[in-house]
C-alpha cells in the first residue's frame, strides 16, 4: 500500500493522461479526408513531404553516404567517443553485414542521385522508385513518429490499454494486449510505424523475441489508404468495402495459423537480453481488477518521467536511429528486391508452384496470375501493375486483396524489419510470406467468388 501512494497523485495522474491522450490524437485518432482514412502524423508527415519538395531526396542522400562512410571508419579506427557512448556504439559498431548493405546503400543512392551507372540500378521501377517514392515518405513519417513515439511509450498508455486488451490478444494470438496499439496506429496510419513501435518495445524489454517477431510480421498491417491505392490500380474501385473486409478477414486467420508455424514458432518467448518471460508477467494481483491494475501500472510508469529534457532526448534518439540506421539498408534491399523481380525471371519461376492451387480454386488466367503472386515479395505494389491488363475481375481483385494480406515486401516493410532490431533474417520472412500466400489465397479466393458471382 505504501508503495502506491506516491504514484496516486495529480502530478502523476496528468502526467500519464496529457501526454497520453496527445499521443492517441497523434497516432490513432482516425481522420476523414480526401484520400479516405489516415491519422495526424501521416498528414503532417506528408505536409513535412511536400514542403520540402526533392530537398529530401538530397538529404537522405547525404545521410546514406555519410552513414557509410562514418560506419566504415567506425570499425577501422574505433574512435573513443564512439565506444564510451552506448547510443553511437549500437548505431555505428554494425556487423560485416550490415556495414555492407550501408555501403552498397550509399553506392545504389550516390548512381540514383546523379542518373549514372547500370539502367538495372537507376531505373524508375528500381533505384529511382525506392530513392523517390518511398524514401522521402519513410524520412518524413521518421522524423514526426520518431520524436512524438514517448507520448504512446513513455507515459503509460500501453500499460493501460496493454492490460486492458490482454485478455483478448493473449488468447486469441498469444501476444501482450500493448499489442493491439501497434495494429491500429499501422491499419489507420503506416505499417513502417507499427515497426517502429514494436522495435522500440522490443529494444526495452516489453516484447519477447517471438512476440516482436510476430507482431512485425503479423500486425504491421497496411494502411487503408494504401489498400484503396491498390484496388484502384486493378481498376475495382467500387468494391472497396467488400475489398478491405476481405483483406481483413484473411489477415485475421493468417494472424492466427502463421505464428502456430516455424519460423515464428520456433523464436524463443526469451527477452532482447535472452531473459525468459515469466508465465505470471500479466497476473493481475488480488485487489485488483483489470481497470484498476492498468491504471495502477499506467501511473507507475508515467511516474517514472522525471523531466521533459530526457523525453526530447529520447525522441531526437528515435529519429536519427531510424533515419541513420533503417533508411540506408531500404535503400540497399529495396532496390536489390526490385533489380530481382524486373531484371530476371525468378519470381516467374517461383509463382509457377501456384498455377494448381489457382487452377483448383477457378481462378481464371492462373499462368498470369501467378506471376504476380510471389513477385509481392519485392513490392507490393508490382502485383496490382500486373493485374491490372487482366482482363477478369474476379483475377484481378483476388492479387490485390492478396497483395495486401501478404504484407512482407521488401522494398519496404521486408526491409524495415531487417534493418531494425526485430529478431527476422531475409529467408524467414520470405517463408513466412509464402505462409501468408498460401493461408490467404483460399479465404480471398472463397470470397471473390461470392462477391463477384
Amino acid at each position: 500500500m505504501n508503495q502506491q501512494k506516491p504514484i496516486h497523485n495529480l502530478k502523476t495522474i496528468l502526467t500519464f493522461i496529457i501526454p497520453s491522450l496527445i499521443g492517441l490524437l497523434l497516432f490513432i485518432a482516425p481522420i476523414s479526408t480526401d484520400n479516405g482514412l489516415t491519422i495526424p502524423i501521416a498528414i503532417v508527415s506528408k505536409a513535412l513531404q511536400s514542403a520540402m519538395g526533392n530537398t529530401i531526396q538530397l538529404i537522405v542522400t547525404g545521410i546514406v553516404i555519410f552513414m557509410a562512410f562514418i560506419s566504415v571508419l567506425a570499425r577501422l579506427i574505433k574512435p573513443k567517443f564512439v565506444r564510451q557512448s552506448h547510443f553511437l556504439h549500437a548505431l555505428l559498431n554494425v556487423s560485416l553485414f550490415w556495414l555492407l548493405m550501408r555501403v552498397l546503400g550509399a553506392v545504389f543512392i550516390g548512381l540514383t542521385c546523379f542518373e549514372v551507372g547500370p539502367e538495372a540500378i537507376i531505373s524508375g521501377n528500381t533505384g529511382s522508385l525506392v530513392y523517390n517514392d518511398l524514401l522521402p515518405v519513410l524520412f518524413s513519417v521518421f522524423v514526426f513518429a520518431g520524436m512524438l513515439l514517448p507520448l504512446l511509450l513513455n507515459f503509460g498508455l500501453l500499460e493501460f490499454f496493454g492490460t486492458m486488451l490482454t485478455k483478448v490478444m493473449r488468447p486469441i494470438f498469444n501476444l501482450p494486449g500493448r499489442s493491439a496499439v501497434d495494429c491500429i496506429a499501422s491499419w489507420l496510419g503506416d505499417g513502417s510505424v507499427g515497426i517502429l513501435m514494436t522495435s522500440k518495445q522490443y529494444e526495452t524489454r516489453f516484447y519477447t523475441q517471438r512476440e516482436a517477431a510476430v507482431i512485425g510480421t503479423t500486425f504491421s498491417a497496411v494502411s487503408i489508404t494504401f489498400s484503396l491505392v491498390v484496388i484502384s490500380q486493378v481498376k475495382l474501385e467500387h468494391l472497396f468495402v467488400p475489398f478491405y473486409l476481405t483483406v481483413c478477414l484473411a489477415g485475421i486467420v493468417a494472424a492466427i495459423i502463421v505464428p502456430k508455424l516455424p519460423p515464428l514458432s520456433w523464436k524463443k518467448d526469451n527477452y532482447i537480453d535472452d531473459t525468459p518471460r515469466h508465465p505470471d508477467d500479466e497476473m493481475i494481483p488480488k485487489g485488483h481488477g483489470v481497470f484498476s491494475w492498468g491504471y495502477h501500472q499506467a501511473l507507475e510508469r508515467a511516474s517514472q518521467v522525471t523531466s521533459v529534457k530526457q523525453v526530447i532526448l529520447d525522441g531526437i534518439k528515435n529519429v536519427v536511429d531510424m533515419i541513420f540506421g533503417i533508411i540506408p539498408v531500404v535503400m540497399a534491399i529495396g532496390t536489390m528486391a526490385l533489380i530481382l523481380a524486373e531484371y530476371t525471371p525468378i519470381f516467374d519461376y517461383l509463382g509457377m508452384p501456384f498455377i494448381p492451387l489457382l487452377e483448383l480454386l477457378q481462378i481464371p488466367d492462373a499462368a498470369l496470375a501467378s506471376k504476380t503472386i510471389v513477385v509481392g515479395f519485392a513490392d507490393m505494389f508490382i502485383p496490382s501493375i500486373l493485374a491490372s491488363s487482366i482482363e477478369s475481375d474476379l483475377t484481378r481483385f483476388v492479387i490485390a486483396a492478396l497483395s495486401v494480406t501478404q504484407l512482407i515486401y521488401m522494398s519496404e516493410v521486408g526491409a524495415l524489419l531487417i534493418g531494425s532490431k526485430i529478431p527476422v533474417n531475409f529467408l524467414e520472412l520470405f517463408v513466412i510470406f509464402i505462409l501468408r500466400t498460401v493461408v490467404t489465397l483460399p479465404i480471398i479466393a472463397l470470397m471473390g467468388h461470392i462477391i463477384l458471382s
